[in-house]
């Protein structure tokens, strides 16, 4: 199965449903009031961690995600059903980020975590709700509150407690399958891992969840080879395991090496170099490997690094007692996994107050949600509903600001496919 570990879809709450506007209708019954119900409200959308799922494939081929319409009110003062919530599973550790705002509006890190991040339009009411002793038959309802869509973008990082970072090549998948039951693909040239594996480590009664993380070169910080898309995924770990080919034989320096490395973490994220590290000095099995594991040692303290250097063996599975001793160790002194802050999403909706006015040659064009509104709710033939109308506009201040905006009784106002003259 392909590994994709970011994705922008397009979510959108579901609109509420319309009031409605009717009178009780009965045989014997001159003149029934009014009895229009009210709109049910749209669906949320949530986001909820699955523990079943480890790619976000499947958004790559869907990418609209709209949750139902509440239903419209009926007669006899009958509600609308409310919109069933929109239910999105998102494997466990991936981030929700609002591409307009950049906020992160979830941080999926915990298995069956449930996060509303979009939250229904708000169901109209029926003109029932408009009647007043002075108003006693409404022909008009209040319409739904309707939503707008929102593109998030969706960024899977591994939740795991190790992370096994280390240039290419030098071990890590060999020691992640020492270590536990995962069986990653293993072969003897470079980026053989393409994607993060994971396996669940056991020492005596403590158990965790170790990350191969695929190998990072010189520039992964600025995106060089498959750098960003590896580095993402140490962020969650609580702990690395830096792993270097002590034996050096492919002509490299391991010091060299472990500094790269280290240098790439810290461009990323000062935070990536804050994490708490052992090293594993890896290939110890093969000649020269003792004599540059003394030099590694010695130009560590020189530089100022206690790191402990603990040495390995993939190959024969030697040394992996000590190793994992201090993780365990380590793991115990350490707080809970990184949870990034989490904000509320920014939602916004078609009705949303306000109103702008700009001009149009002697056209004086009102728009806005306000307007919006005022158009949905208004019945040109009831005159209960037009008188209504232009309270409103005097009311909201659109009356003045049309005045101010230079409007005379010779000016033509338009609003939506509405235009009438200006009358003081």
């Amino acid at each position: 199965m392909q590994f994709v570990d970011k994705a922008k879809i397009v979510i959108k709450a579901g609109d509420g449903g319309d009031g409605c506007a009717s009178f009780h209708r009965e045989k014997y019954v001159m003149r029934g009031g009014p009895d229009g119900g009210d709109g049910g409200r749209g669906g949320s959308v949530v986001f909820l961690a699955d523990p079943n799922m480890n790619t976000l494939l499947d958004f790559r081929f869907a990418r609209h995600y709209r949750a139902e319409r509440g239903e419209n009110g009926r007669a006899r003062m009958a509600s609308g059903k409310n919109g069933e919530d929109l239910v999105i599973r998102v494997p466990v550790g991936t981030l929700v980020r609002d591409v307009a705002t950049g906020r992160i509006v979830a941080d999926m890190n915990k298995p069956e975590r449930r996060r509303v991040v979009l939250h229904g339009g708000r169901g109209g009411r029926g003109n029932a709700r408009f009647a007043t002793p002075t108003r006693q038959a409404p022909r008009f309802a209040q319409p739904g509150q309707k939503t707008v869509e929102h593109e998030v973008e969706l960024e899977l990082k591994t939740i795991a407690d190790v992370g096994l970072v280390g240039l290419p090549n030098v071990g890590k998948s060999t020691i992640l399958s020492v270590l536990t039951s995962a069986k990653p693909k293993i072969a003897n040239y470079h980026f053989t891992t393409l994607t993060p594996n994971l396996g669940v480590v056991k020492r005596y009664d403590k158990t965790f969840v170790l990350a191969d993380i695929p190998g990072l070169i010189e520039g992964a910080a600025e995106g060089a080879g498959l750098g960003h898309d590896f580095l993402r995924h140490v962020e969650r770990t609580r702990m690395l395991v830096h792993v270097v080919d002590i034996s050096g034989c492919e002509g490299r320096d391991p010091m060299e090496d472990y500094l790269t490395i280290r240098s790439e973490l810290r461009q990323y994220s000062e935070r990536l170099a804050e994490i708490p590290q052992l090293i594993a000095a890896n290939k110890m099995d093969l000649t020269g490997a003792e004599d540059n594991l003394e030099l590694f040692r010695e130009e560590l303290a020189e530089d100022g690094n206690d790191a402990q250097v603990f040495p390995v063996s993939a190959a024969t599975v030697h040394g992996f007692d000590a190793l994992l001793d201090a993780i365990v160790n380590t793991l115990g002194t350490l707080p809970p996994a990184y949870e990034f802050e989490e904000e509320e999403m920014q939602e916004t909706h078609r009705y949303t107050p306000g109103f702008s006015i700009e001009r149009d040659g002697d056209v004086f064009v009102v728009t806005g949600g306000s307007v919006e509104y005022l158009l949905d709710t208004t019945y040109a033939e009831d005159e209960g509903s037009m008188r209504r109308f232009q309270q409103f506009l005097v009311k909201e201040g659109i009356i003045d600001a049309l005045r101010a905006a230079g409007a005379t009784e010779e000016s033509t106002i338009r609003m939506g496919e509405w235009e009438f003259d200006f009358v003081e």
